[in-house]
């Protein structure tokens, strides 16, 4: 049984009425997606796919051979975003009309690369942008940029300062904060280039390659007997689908507001130059979105065999554990910052996505974990099969 909070907020006003649903506008023109082969990008492409069968979609990855959709109405192209020449012979050739931003490279690698691709790539994406008259640009950031690893984020919204430079514990996150202001700063009505960002939390689901297949594997390791902390924080999960649909909505919402789509701008809030949160709009406690994982995977362990370590006591040996396997040269499976971020309360307000984009989350949480840990034994179905042939 998965027990869930949601945080008390004052009424929000519902969103004007729109003269064309967004679900039954068939095309949204030209659509690039960058990243268009990764875990979310491949969403996104799906749902443009899906929902706006007449849209003419390019995928624009470093290499673009999986997670590739079917569709006639989707090209693929490989080219790296930091190379200024070939990101401006794309653009050029394409000429789409909204680009969707989703390309970052891995949480783990160097900082250099995500200084080179994060924030140069991005300044490049928007040169090449600009240049070849493409007119809604949405960049994925992350719920991550207000976090100082101080202070909890209890309901947190976007007027919560960006957190950067020291007071970032996370390289990868200062990043994506100084690409979002890059793309915030690069929204202009008067050029007729529209901008904004989309922050989400927590992102799980099908092709998921860093939260689920963790939370999947220490089950199978036998590591669900052991908790950190109360369990009293709440914490923000969020299903892929729901964050593609965010992305599009803010696609069509930057269009409306240019007056491509023959459909009226939205209202007279702003969403271009913008930042908004997408979430599941459903913050659960960080042990009951753990023990829903397992149980999907097949734990049926009673809660009275889990045994509770203290966040301190956790720390403490996650300290010490990183020093010894830091002189081998490898991770150990408890740290410092595992325990800080399972026993931190971690969630957002998502008002002004609902209030400016309509933004209503399309699955919910429970249905996600049961499809994103069905997809994991699935492929692991396959995979020994495959094996055993």
């Amino acid at each position: 049984m998965i027990s869930m909070f949601l945080p008390v907020s004052p009424p929000i006003e519902q969103p004007p009425q729109i003269m064309s649903r967004p679900e039954s506008i068939q095309s949204l023109g030209k659509v690039l997606v960058i990243g268009g082969c990764g875990f979310l990008g491949s969403h996104i492409v799906s749902l443009i796919v899906r929902r706006h069968p007449q849209t003419q979609v390019a995928v624009l990855d470093l290499r673009t051979n999986s997670n590739r959709n079917a569709s006639s109405n989707v090209s693929y192209h490989d080219g790296d975003i930091t190379d200024v020449a070939a990101m401006k012979a794309i653009f050029s050739q394409i000429k789409p009309d909204a680009v969707i931003h989703t390309a970052s490279p891995h949480f783990d690698l160097k900082p250099e690369i995500h200084e080179k691709v994060n924030v140069g790539g991005t300044k490049v994406l928007l040169q090449a942008a600009q240049e070849s008259g493409v007119k809604a640009f949405v960049y994925t950031s992350s719920a991550s940029v207000i976090l100082d690893h101080a202070k909890e984020l209890i309901n947190a919204d976007e007027r919560w300062p960006l957190v950067t430079g020291d007071a970032q514990r996370e390289f990868y996150t200062t990043t994506k904060a100084y690409a979002e202001t890059a793309v915030l700063e690069a929204n202009s009505k008067s050029d007729n280039f529209l901008t904004c960002a989309i922050r989400p939390a927590g992102i799980f689901g099908e092709g998921d390659v860093q939260l689920l297949p963790k939370f999947v594997g220490a089950y199978r390791k036998g590591q669900t007997k052991v908790q950190v902390g109360e369990n009293t924080n709440l914490f923000d999960f969020t299903y892929v689908e729901n964050v593609a649909h965010g992305h599009l909505l803010a696609v069509i919402a930057l269009l409306q507001t240019h007056k491509i789509l023959p459909t009226v701008p939205l209202d007279t809030e702003r969403v271009d130059g913008e930042a908004f949160f997408i979430t599941n709009g459903e913050p659960i406690y960080f042990w009951d979105f753990a023990r829903a994982v397992w149980h999907e995977a097949g734990d049926r362990l009673p809660l009275n065999s889990v045994w509770h370590l203290s966040a301190d006591f956790a720390w403490t040996i996650g300290a010490i554990l990183e020093k010894v396997f830091w002189v081998i040269g490898k991770k150990p499976n408890l740290t410092r910052a595992q325990v800080k971020y399972s026993s931190m309360s971690k969630y957002h307000s998502i008002s002004k996505a609902k209030q400016r984009l309509g933004y209503e989350p399309v699955v919910d949480l429970q249905e996600g974990i049961k499809r994103g840990v069905r997809y994991i034994l699935e492929q692991d179905k396959m995979a020994g099969e495959k094996k055993g042939q």
